[in-house]
């Protein structure tokens, strides 16, 4: 339960920050919602784990639906709401069947093979919906590359933290 309330929060958190942006030191730029959203692939495989795959779809949902409603009462734009949601129906979706297929693997390796597939296609999905037309074909590459690398890192450190 403690892993589907931090999810939601961290997506709804993520979505009201994800026009505001940190440039990377080298190449690349993160969304300050990407410092947050990092740690959704690990709760959602934690939610997974424990409650198994129709915990997971129940959140997504209700995710769903509170994004929506964040839309309308904070002003988050609507691409970023339909991104976020395109995103992540598409990228937990195929997160959660590899987890699924690997269920009987170690846990680290349960992780890093969803999140091998799920971080970049999020990364990939979100950004050129929400930000095509809005942003330069390199600043999107940036912005791309930048948030995968950040997700991957967070994910990494978060996925540690399992309590058997």
């Amino acid at each position: 339960m403690i892993s589907a309330i931090i999810y939601i929060i961290a997506v709804l958190i993520a979505n009201y920050t994800a026009t505001w942006f940190i440039p990377l030191p080298i190449f690349g730029k993160v969304a300050v919602g990407t410092l947050v959203f990092g740690v959704t692939f690990d709760q959602r495989d934690r939610l997974h784990h424990y409650r198994g795959r129709k915990a997971v779809y129940l959140t997504v949902a209700i995710t769903a639906f509170l994004a929506v409603l964040e839309s309308y009462f904070l002003k988050v734009p609507a691409r970023i709401i339909l991104a976020s949601l395109i995103a992540i129906l598409i990228a937990e979706a195929a997160d959660t069947e590899i987890y699924q297929n690997a269920i009987q693997r170690p846990w680290l390796e349960r992780v890093i093979r969803s999140n091998a597939v799920s971080i970049p296609l999020d990364s990939i999905i979100f950004n050129c919906i929400a930000f095509a037309g809005v942003f330069s074909n390199i600043e999107l590459m940036s912005i791309i590359f930048g948030e995968t690398i950040i997700k991957v890192i967070i994910s990494g450190i978060v996925a540690f933290w399992k309590v058997k």
